[in-house]
């Protein structure tokens, strides 16, 4: 009997701890999902399994929020995404002096309506390029270094 009893009070007991946090309402919070912006969001979760810094970066979240993802702008890449030895490149890289010719293919004008011309080395004694202001789209640590123009693989740095 008192086994019975002893059995019974811990089913009690279980069911009592499994309804409480049930409807408790801190766990109820936890699992709402986060508003969505408003329209789609880009799913860049593919690159985000190695490039997670990306998941917060200016660029990548003003992008993402217009429904424009990594592909975009890399190509699909499906080869560097399944390389877990990163010695492939992604499909589309962009040398310094070829970003501003890139980004003008979608953002022809300025805020002001201006025609928004490349930067050129010749036109400033140092030239800039559209990710010096607009977002650090880029990998503050590397294990790997490719010329971004032809994708070859280069020697590690010495030091790093």
């Amino acid at each position: 009997m008192l086994r019975a009893a002893c059995v019974s009070y811990r089913g009690a007991v279980l069911v009592a701890v499994v309804i409480a946090i049930w409807v408790c309402p801190e766990r109820m919070r936890a699992q709402e999902p986060l508003p969505s912006p408003p329209g789609s969001v880009a799913d860049n979760s593919r690159c985000f399994v190695c490039h997670i810094n990306y998941k917060k970066e200016e660029l990548a979240s003003r992008h993402a929020q217009a429904n424009i993802g990594c592909e975009k702008c890399h190509g699909r890449s499906s080869a560097h995404c399944a390389d877990e030895d990163n010695v492939t490149p992604p499909d589309i890289m962009y040398p310094p002096e070829k970003i501003a010719a890139f980004c003008i293919t979608c953002h022809p004008t300025d805020k002001s309506g201006k025609p928004r011309k490349p930067a050129s080395a010749e036109s400033a004694t140092k030239p800039r390029y559209c990710t010096d202001c607009h977002g650090k789209h880029r990998l503050s640590y590397r294990t790997r270094h490719w010329d971004k123009t032809t994708g070859k693989l280069l020697p590690r740095k010495q030091g790093g």
